[in-house]
């Protein structure tokens, strides 16, 4: 059978490879005084709050679950709208939102609706894989550009300049990125745009982690810029709704009519039920409840980072948001005669059964170095991930 060329340019995403080699391990040990203590996926220990889940059932026992348009319900268009004007204080019209199945969907749409085939798009490195993959998908090409810690691990509107050819057709940014939990700064981000539109490019943002901002120097929405600004969101994250597969775009108007037919051919809709449940996620109850579990991934943050520094696992950049940790484990693995982070990974899981992510999907540069601890879990197991990492480290002393 031939495989489409399309097809073979997308790399495995080791993530969840490395997810698979850790629930294999887990299944042997799950009965032991060890079981594995899962630090490598990013996602949240939450489940939908209350109100969410009993939507979610309304709606099944009132029979809401037929295809609604393809750009989403109109109520849930106008309930994201109002998120942005109470949270941001921003105007977002719900006309510009499109309920999308997941952040994937909106990301897929996005790139097939702007992006020609041979077209550049320039991308921080590190920054997520599946990201430069729907650049590909779409016949484009994903340039990495390195950064570092100084640039907190994303793209400067400098580099922006010096890297755009006559094949550059804009940037994917993500603000806060997984892996490294950073953001843009706004004025920086404003600069990246300038530079962007100058050129007649485009500026798409993943913004999926923006609900999870801990400093408000950072915690705005890039859709403050202008109309011109594409947003990229999702329920997964802020509103832990990851296995409910729904998201949402923000376009220019006169974009909408282009990705609601192309979501009208490729998806129908996004979830019909899942839309529904997340009706409920704009409740004054559900908003408290988001925001204490928001209180409680930055008390994990501030108490997990300096621990792993204090472990010579050494995290360069204080993440703004999300839950994550990008470490350099170089000095820790060598301590115990393991090369890279790759095998570092692996070593850890077997020896401490801790399940972290090395940086071999995020890009090239220097990623060989780092792995990603996601502080989505619980604050007991980050705290008995720490022991078992300095158990591991003096064992190897002695």
């Amino acid at each position: 059978m031939r495989i489409s060329t399309r097809a073979q340019r997308i790399e495995p995403f080791y993530v969840m490879e490395v997810a698979k080699a850790a629930g294999a391990l887990a299944r042997e040990v799950a009965h032991s005084d060890r079981p594995m203590i899962f630090l490598n996926i990013g996602e949240p220990d939450f489940t939908a709050p209350p109100l969410v889940q009993e939507a979610a059932a309304r709606a099944v026992r009132a029979g809401a679950t037929q295809y609604t348009q393809a750009t989403g319900l109109d109520h849930l268009r106008e309930r994201i709208s109002g998120w942005y004007k109470q949270r941001f204080n921003v105007d977002v019209p719900a006309r510009r939102i499109v309920i999308t199945a997941g952040a994937s969907a909106a990301l897929q749409l996005a790139c097939l609706a702007l992006i020609e085939s041979g077209d550049e798009i320039l991308m921080p490195d590190p920054s997520y894989p599946c990201n430069r993959h729907f650049v590909s998908a779409a016949d484009g090409k994903a340039v990495l550009v390195p950064t570092t810690a100084e640039e907190r691990f994303q793209l400067t509107a400098a580099k922006v300049e010096a890297t755009w050819t006559d094949r550059t057709r804009g940037v994917l940014l993500a603000s806060p990125s997984n892996p490294t939990g950073t953001s843009i700064a706004p004025a920086e981000l404003r600069r990246i745009h300038e530079a962007v539109s100058q050129r007649g490019g485009i500026t798409l943002i993943d913004e999926i982690y923006l609900g999870l901002s801990y400093d408000d120097a950072f915690g705005q929405t890039a859709l403050a810029i202008d109309d011109n600004v594409i947003s990229i969101n999702s329920f997964s994250k802020y509103f832990n709704m990851t296995g409910w597969r729904l998201g949402w775009l923000v376009v220019p108007e006169a974009l909408v009519p282009v990705v609601e037919r192309l979501a009208q051919n490729l998806f129908i809709c996004a979830s019909t039920v899942s839309q529904y449940a997340a009706l409920a996620c704009f409740e004054a109850e559900s908003i408290a409840e988001y925001e204490r579990r928001r209180a409680e991934f930055k008390a994990r943050r501030d108490w997990f980072i300096p621990q792993l520094n204090a472990l010579g696992l050494n995290v360069p950049v204080v993440p703004d948001g999300a839950f994550y940790a990008w470490a350099d484990c170089t000095g820790f693995a060598e301590k115990l005669g393991i090369s890279g982070s790759w095998d570092f990974a692996f070593e850890t899981m077997k020896r401490a059964h801790v399940a972290v992510t090395p940086g071999r999907d995020f890009g090239t540069a220097q990623t060989a170095k780092f792995v990603r601890f996601s502080t989505a879990s619980s604050m007991a197991h980050l705290q008995e991930s720490i022991e078992r990492l300095r158990a591991m480290a003096e064992n190897r002393a002695q």
